[in-house]
């Protein structure tokens, strides 16, 4: 599946990507392939889609190393500013 709004970071075939004008709570949106899942970034849970299992720990090492940019971004797309980069889980 390919993201179709702002990306911030792609890492190991992970999109994570933003939404402008997202309703709350904040959160991200992360693709893999044909999944999609919409994150919280308050508490790293998925909301809404599924990811594999593996794919899933990624993200949340990924999100658990970058939450203060995660909410940075969130403000960013809220305000539909352009959204900063994240770098990558490496």
């Amino acid at each position: 599946m390919i993201c179709n709004m702002p990306t911030v970071s792609e890492f190991f075939g992970i999109s994570i990507c933003f939404y402008f004008d997202d309703h709350q709570p904040p959160q991200f949106h992360a693709f893999y392939a044909e999944f999609e899942a919409q994150v919280s970034i308050d508490t790293l849970r998925i909301m809404r889609g599924r990811l594999p299992p593996r794919v899933h720990g990624l993200v949340v090492e990924w999100a658990m190393q970058h939450l203060d940019d995660l909410r940075r971004a969130w403000d960013q797309a809220s305000a539909r500013s352009p959204v900063d980069p994240i770098p990558p889980l490496t």
